[in-house]
């Protein structure tokens, strides 16, 4: 999606981290992804020498109608990629698919159908994108206050119907079903719940942090306290016991 921002002052990072996860609709289940990047970046010999920090020249990242579209053009070239290595498992309702046919008859009604990307105003810190990103990486599908009743057989639990004024509903189900809805949200093979790019990335986050820090003119963090440790410092109490929580 860094397509559109290739230019001569255009960072070498064009996104620095990507969220997934999938939640159920009415119709099915939708896997989302969500993305957060910095604005600004380093410039494209930032790798070299720290130079000054690059502010964007507008106050938004990108159109979104150029988003969108860009968007769309990657998704249906990765697809049509896959398809040919045979790489793309066509299977339960979208077996059809796997007649090349129609395939391209599938590709053709996505390039004619306008896309929709949500782009979010900025955070405003590190606290608010750790706030929004942590109600999507480390919950479960469901939360047991959701959960009703369990009579051995069936389950009852609670939802919302976001068509309906987000409405609190009920919904009772065989033990069978709610286990294999609740499985669907468990990511397929391959997927990590969290990816990171950029000056993030794993093999030169430590070098390519100094660097931003040095472009923005921002002092080093202080080093922690001798004989601390953050693991030692619980960032969560369970409100009901007040005993510290993890993250396994």
């Amino acid at each position: 999606m860094g397509t559109p921002a290739n230019n001569s002052s255009t960072a070498n990072v064009s996104r620095n981290m990507c969220g997934w996860h999938r939640f159920r609709t009415p119709s099915g289940i939708l896997p989302h992804g969500r993305a957060g990047r910095p604005r600004g970046c380093l410039p494209r010999c930032g790798y070299q020498a720290a130079i000054s920090w690059v502010h964007p020249e507008y106050p938004f990242f990108l159109p979104v109608k150029v988003l969108s579209r860009v968007f769309r053009g990657k998704f249906c070239a990765s697809s049509k990629r896959l398809y040919r290595r045979n790489q793309l498992r066509c299977a339960g309702p979208a077996a059809t698919l796997a007649e090349p046919k129609q395939f391209r008859r599938l590709l053709r009604r996505l390039h004619r159908q306008d896309w929709v990307v949500y782009a979010k105003q900025a955070f405003g810190g590190p606290m608010q994108v750790l706030r929004y990103l942590g109600r999507y990486t480390h919950r479960v599908a469901i939360s047991n206050h959701r959960l009703l009743a369990f009579d051995g057989n069936r389950a009852t639990f609670r939802w919302k119907h976001n068509a309906h004024g987000s409405k609190q509903r009920k919904m009772t189900l065989p033990g069978t079903e709610f286990l294999r809805r609740f499985f669907l949200h468990v990511l397929p093979k391959g997927f990590v719940r969290i990816r990171h790019f950029g000056f993030l990335a794993y093999g030169s986050r430590a070098r390519q942090l100094a660097l931003c820090r040095q472009s923005l003119a921002m002092s080093p963090p202080a080093p922690p306290p001798a004989g601390s440790c953050e693991d030692d410092i619980p960032a969560w109490h369970c409100p009901r016991c007040g005993t510290p929580m993890v993250v396994a």
